[in-house]
Parts: C-alpha cells; structure tokens; sequence
C-alpha cells in the first residue's frame, strides 16, 4: 500500500535540534540534552516520533513494514545502553539516553504550562485510564484528552481516529508495542489533527504500576537492565541480554564489513584520483563561470542522502544566479515524466552551463561529497527534498544506499529515462551492487559521458 500523503519528512531536519548520523545504525538519531528535545519537540509543528532502542533495530533486519515506518519518522530517540555503544563504534558519544520513560513525563510536564492536552491510546482495558490518571496527578495542570485501549479500542482504525480527533489532543501516545505502534501511526499520523505523536512502548504498563521501575541511583549507577531482569527474568533476559547482543553483533559487522570497506576505498581512491588528476580542468571551468556570469563558481543545494539525511551537494554553477527562486514558474515545463523536473530547453542555464552539462563537468566537484563520505561514486542521484517529499512508498528504497555521482541511471540515458524507470534501476542497483558492478559502471559512465546522451 502506498502512502502518498505522508512525506519524508526526515529529509528536513526539525529546527534547533541535533542529529547524527550512525554509520552503524544507518539512522540519524538525536544527539541533544533532555531540555533542547523537549523544546523542539513542542514548538516544532506536526512530528512523529519513535524511540529507538537494540531491540528496536532488530526487528527493523526482519519486518520491512517497520523499518519503513522508522526509515519515514520526523524524529528517531535514543533509548538506551545497545545505541549509546553503536554510537561509541562510530566514535560518536550520544549527549543523552532519552528514553521515553523519563522524556514524555518531562515533556508532559512542560507542555502542561503550555495548555496543551494528551490522549493515551494503546495498552490493556484500563490500563491508559490507569496511566492517566498517574500523568495527572504527578502533573499539575495536564489536560487529559481522553484515553482508548489497545485491544477492542484499536480494532477500528476509524473509529479510533475520529475519538482522537474530536477530543482535540494535541499530543498523543500510542502504546501498542513494537512494532505494532509505530506501523499504526506510519499509517495514520497525518490523518491526526494532533500535531505531535509518539510511539511509547510499555510506558502506560509502568505509569500504570503494572510493571516496575528502576529507582534512580539504580539507573544512575546504569545498571537499570539489572532491576527489569529481577522484576520480569524470562521476557527480559530474552529481549535485554539476548537481544542487545544480537543487536551489538550485527552492528559490529555492519562497521568492520569487508564489503563496506572495500566500497569506501574504491570510493576514496577514485575521488582523490580525480581531484587531483582534474585539478586544470577544475581552474578552466571556474574561470569560465566567472567570466560569463556574476555569482558563485560552485553551487551548494540540499539533496536527500542515505536513509534521509540531507547533506549540501556541490556542483560548478551552470545557471544564473537566481535560478532557485525562477524554478517554481518552470515546473509545467519538464520533458520529464514524473516527480523530478527537467527541462532540455531551461531558460535558467548559461552558454558555459550547457557545455558542463553536456560534458558531464558540472557533476565533478562532487568528488568532494564522496571523500566527506556523503556520496560514492555510484549510487542513484539524490534528490531535492521536495522531491523525496512525492515519492511513492516504493521510491523510499532508493535511499537505502549512499547516493552517487553516476549510477545506472547515467549510463542508460539520464533524463531520457522516466521516474518510474529510474527507480526500477535504483532498487534493482541497491539489492545487488557489488564493488564489481561498480567498476563496471564507472568504466560504462565514460562511454555515456563521451556519448552525451539524455544530458540537458
């Protein structure tokens, strides 16, 4: 099932709050103090967010609908020890665990003196009512929306939809464990008026008193897993000590992979080959730019990378210099089939910038994305974020890899291929690249270079 109306919205980072990108993980995932994700959690607009924990990640390797769903969130949390280590693989030291336990409270708390209300949706008959009625009295002033459960309440996407709707929530927790939660709201969030909603997990059963807690030196000393393994050894053990070692093994292998490393060599060793073996035609280039036109010799946009992440791809300028703002009256225009827009007779596009483009010179500088470790040399071409923001559901698995400088895109008739062709290319690349087949390609991208086809 497509799910057209639901953007990818992780593509554009929510204001004032750090990200990171784990190589181990393949997720961007919060790096900020309890405070600043509170903040921007309630003053950033419509959001969805998931906690991410080792468990978490594992379902991700075997259930698609859930790693879609995470792969699609506004916002990925970190939530406890199995991230922090994957962080520390990537050399990366997380500035907080912000486990849902201890942040929706807080958040809860904040959003109080704001006037805004929740809805707990999910857990046993009783339990949310339970939950809830702790939330309000631990927190002065809360607004309990309404409550539903997870059970016969959660039969009826509708019906349970239109209960949340007409309590007028402003934030809403849905407790239906993963991955369950975090596939509902995958498929139902933009059809909430509430602009914030969580996946929380089992924080209605702790609320609730079903379950217990670790006090606070107990989590301090971060010995929390030693508290749950008492209160609950058998589903525990399995999920905490199993799961956090199967989660810590396969990241491990993700980081050291042979073919991860001898993809990012070929990737390092062509692109310094070419800066350095170019260098003259980098000069020539940058002074024709600059000659012709005022402006900037190389051009910055945002393009949607990895799993998501934007980055600021590089180009030497091939068009006048306000060409972004001039872009929005040429849509109509596109010789292109489908979301991306091309157009063979672009009045934006300079004399010099028609010759780059046919020779394919103004893709070079890209060669510094790769070595910053944002591109490889194969890969699909990123997309705008507008773009990626129309995708159809399938489309999101052009971004399960690194985006490239050329691809089979480009060595099978660039523009002249229609949307729905290139992503088949796209898919077919992501499921069965090889560093072989990426010779191969970057061998075929001189021919089509020198052949200039589809280039516009």
């Amino acid at each position: 099932m497509q799910h057209a109306a639901i953007d990818f919205r992780n593509a554009a980072p929510v204001i004032g709050l750090k990200t990171t990108y784990l190589n181990t993980l393949d997720l961007s995932i919060v790096d900020a103090s309890f405070d600043a994700t509170i903040d921007a959690l309630l003053s950033n607009g419509r959001q969805r967010v998931h906690f991410m924990n080792a468990h978490c990640c594992n379902v991700m390797q075997r259930d698609h609908a859930y790693a879609m769903a995470v792969r699609t969130a506004d916002i990925l949390l970190p939530d406890g020890i199995g991230v922090a280590l994957a962080a520390k693989m990537d050399g990366k030291a997380l500035a907080a665990n912000l486990n849902g336990t201890d942040l929706v409270p807080a958040l809860l708390a904040k959003a109080a003196t704001q006037g805004k209300s929740v809805f707990l949706f999910g857990g046993t008959p009783g339990t949310a009512e339970k939950a809830a009625r702790t939330l309000a009295t631990k927190i002065p002033g809360l607004r309990i929306a309404g409550t539903r459960d997870g059970y016969e309440g959660a039969q009826n996407d509708e019906a349970a939809i239109a209960a949340i709707n007409a309590s007028g929530a402003d934030i809403v927790l849905v407790a239906l464990g993963v991955p369950q939660q975090e596939i509902w709201l995958h498929r139902n969030a933009h059809r909430l008026d509430a602009p914030l909603s969580f996946g929380v997990g089992a924080l209605f059963d702790f609320l609730a008193g079903n379950v217990s807690r670790a006090p606070a030196f107990v989590r301090k000393a971060r010995c929390e897993w030693v508290w749950r393994l008492a209160n609950e050894p058998a589903r525990l053990a399995n999920r905490y000590l199993v799961g956090n070692a199967t989660f810590m093994a396969r990241a491990a292998r993700k980081a050291v992979s042979p073919a991860r490393m001898a993809r990012r060599f070929l990737d390092v060793s062509v692109a310094a080959s070419a800066l350095v073996l170019l260098s003259p035609l980098f000069l020539l280039t940058a002074l024709a730019i600059r000659v012709e036109s005022k402006g900037p010799v190389f051009f910055h946009q945002t393009r949607v990378g990895k799993n998501g992440v934007p980055f600021q791809m590089i180009k030497f300028r091939s068009m006048v210099q306000n060409a972004e703002d001039l872009r929005a009256t040429l849509l109509d225009t596109s010789d292109r089939d489908g979301i991306c827009f091309k157009s063979r007779n672009d009045p934006r596009i300079t004399r010099i910038g028609r010759f780059i483009r046919r020779a394919s010179i103004d893709e070079l500088p890209q060669v510094w994305n790769v070595l910053r470790g944002e591109m490889s040399i194969v890969g699909p071409r990123p997309a705008l974020p507008s773009e990626v923001a129309a995708y159809p559901a399938r489309a999101y698995g052009r971004l399960a890899v690194k985006p490239g400088i050329t691809g089979v895109w480009q060595v099978s008739g660039r523009a002249d291929i229609g949307f729905d062709q290139m992503v088949d290319m796209d898919l077919a690349y992501a499921s069965k690249r090889t560093v072989l087949l990426d010779v191969i390609i970057i061998l075929l991208t001189f021919r089509a270079v020198v052949s200039g086809r589809g280039a516009h």
